[in-house]
């Protein structure tokens, strides 16, 4: 009979367990020093050796003749224990016996002395099932456990197990094991075994099974029933990770703010019995993919993906503002939680889409932000020219109306000050020469933002036709955008614009910031029209 490979390379020692040193090593000298302790929790994600270290701990308390802290594997115990055949050792499904009945019935068990081995050993697999009668009735027992008694509790949620049997154990949490240690391992099984595997392809495994050795077995196992010639193709067909154009597809609908064509690609998928809630799925780590291809210098190890979609992926890092994905991250997500209350799957999906195709309909800023994002990456690809920022420095202008009322105080990087709160100024700054009770034009606001637009285009952008005023120890902003304020208090934004203003003006001021557009809609449709103002004056403007 044919025995699934995680079944057959099932370590049965401590020395076999993959990439969990810190715990095999504590309980190898624990073995070692007779200093067993009568309960332990074992907790972690699923396939990265919980159960398994159950029973070689089982096997190694309870060995004859240990080797370094190993069971020999050779004595009569241990042959008892590895093929299932003795009464001292008991494996308890905890999912379907959770009641209190069970664990009464444990109890009477337990009192009696093991017959064969050394140790009565209990382990209870999924504790965290129990029911609260349950953990109440093991409690008494994990109290004051007879000396030939020793629990096991394994779970993947261990928050759901009560404090009070928690703390009665020795806790050990599994970690994920690294892809390359799933890699070495599966490439070594693949020496043992009638089938090749090629290096590509069980990088491609060890990362779809994330962290977890028997999901990657699974996987492999699957892949040589599609072929004894294993590489990379065949995990991507045996795997399903291949056929995913849709989701570039869709990717390129939200780009090009196509929601019609995203519409139809949906009924398209929907027609093939795709599953929605899958799709979702789907689409939230394509997304991720791309977040993480933005931020990481390194993202190869984190990326699940065919080598043909890493680039695909990569090209999107030029296409996608890093607001835009984290946006449509967001809204995947929420969708995911309504579909599963929703009566029609394919209707919230293709909400979902639509709303991430058309901006305009962001009830934030979000639009917003992703169309300045879009502008800025015209203008530093050239297609779009910057308009000069003119001020004379004779200008006289009247008082700005309101510009003290409801205003955004800039201050120093790791200070957030309140609205309507003042900075103090920092020690060995000179005082502000101009003590005038009038409002004086800066003279050098033009080059101050020229300076700016070096360091900080989006800040820069947002000042774009501000108008600047001294008076006392502050300067006045007066802004048409209303996303200054909100670029302001992001750290850092405001230091660099301090520092440019005192080098340019040889004084420390602070900042007092108003912004004179009425509300975001109207900001967003004068964006709409700047942009059809280049076109009738004959601009090409590639909006791609």
């Amino acid at each position: 009979m044919y025995l699934a490979l995680y079944r057959k390379y099932r370590p049965k020692t401590f020395e076999d367990v993959i990439g969990q040193p810190h715990i095999t090593t504590t309980l190898k000298n624990e073995v070692m020093n007779n200093r067993t302790a009568h309960a332990y929790l074992f907790t972690g994600p699923r396939g990265t050796g919980k159960t398994t270290c159950s029973k070689v701990l089982s096997m190694a308390v309870n060995c004859e003749q240990p080797i370094d802290g190993n069971p020999c594997l050779v004595c009569d115990s241990c042959r008892a224990i590895e093929a299932g055949s003795t009464l001292d050792v008991v494996e308890i499904d905890a999912a379907s016996n959770n009641g209190v009945d069970n664990i009464r019935s444990l109890r009477d068990e337990a009192s009696y002395t093991p017959t064969q081995c050394k140790y009565r050993v209990y382990i209870i697999d999924e504790t965290h099932m129990l029911s609260a009668g349950a953990f109440n009735a093991l409690l008494k027992i994990m109290e004051e456990p007879p000396q030939h008694v020793k629990f096991i509790l394994a779970t993947t949620e261990a928050h759901k197990v009560p404090a009070t049997i928690v703390s009665r154990c020795q806790r050990f949490d599994f970690r994920r094991i690294k892809a390359i240690d799933i890699k070495e391992a599966l490439l070594l099984i693949s020496q043992n075994e009638n089938f090749s595997l090629d290096a590509d392809a069980a990088d491609l495994i060890a990362r779809l099974a994330d962290g977890g050795m028997r999901d990657a077995l699974s996987i492999l196992d699957q892949c040589v029933a599609f072929s004894h010639n294993v590489d990379i193709n065949t995990v991507s067909s045996a795997a399903g990770v291949v056929g995913r154009e849709y989701l570039f597809e869709l990717t390129d609908c939200v780009i090009a703010n196509d929601a019609s064509k995203a519409v139809e690609i949906i009924n398209t998928l929907y027609s093939m019995s795709k599953d929605l809630q899958g799709l979702l799925e789907e689409m939230v780590n394509h997304f991720r993919n791309v977040m993480l291809m933005i931020t990481l210098k390194k993202p190869d190890q984190l990326i699940i993906a065919l080598p043909d979609e890493f680039e695909k992926i990569k090209t999107y890092t030029t296409k996608l503002p890093l607001a835009t994905i984290l946006y449509a991250i967001s809204e995947l997500q929420e969708c995911l939680d309504k579909m599963s209350k929703s009566f029609d799957k394919r209707l919230t999906l293709e909400l979902c889409f639509i709303k991430l195709c058309t901006p305009s309909m962001n009830t934030q800023n979000d639009g917003i932000i992703a169309r300045l994002e879009k502008l800025e990456n015209m203008i530093k690809n050239g297609k779009l020219a910057v308009p000069t920022i003119k001020q004379s420095a004779g200008e006289t202008i009247g008082r700005l109306p309101d510009i003290v009322e409801n205003q955004i105080v800039a201050s120093q990087p790791d200070t957030t000050p309140a609205v309507g709160e003042t900075v103090g100024r920092p020690p060995d700054i000179p005082k502000p020469t101009n003590s005038s009770d009038t409002f004086e034009p800066v003279a050098e606001w033009a080059d101050i933002l020229f300076e700016l637009s070096k360091v900080n285009m989006p800040l820069c952008g947002v000042l774009n036709g501000s108008k600047a005023f001294t008076k006392g120890g502050f300067i006045y902003i007066g802004t048409p955008s209303n996303m200054a304020g909100k670029l302001m208090k992001q750290e850092g934004n405001a230091s660099q614009l301090i520092s440019i203003i005192e080098s340019k003006t040889g004084v420390y001021y602070k900042i007092k910031i108003k912004s004179t557009a009425p509300k975001v809609e109207e900001q967003g449709n004068k964006l709409d029209g700047i942009l059809n103002k280049a076109k009738e004056n004959g601009v090409q403007i590639n909006e791609n």
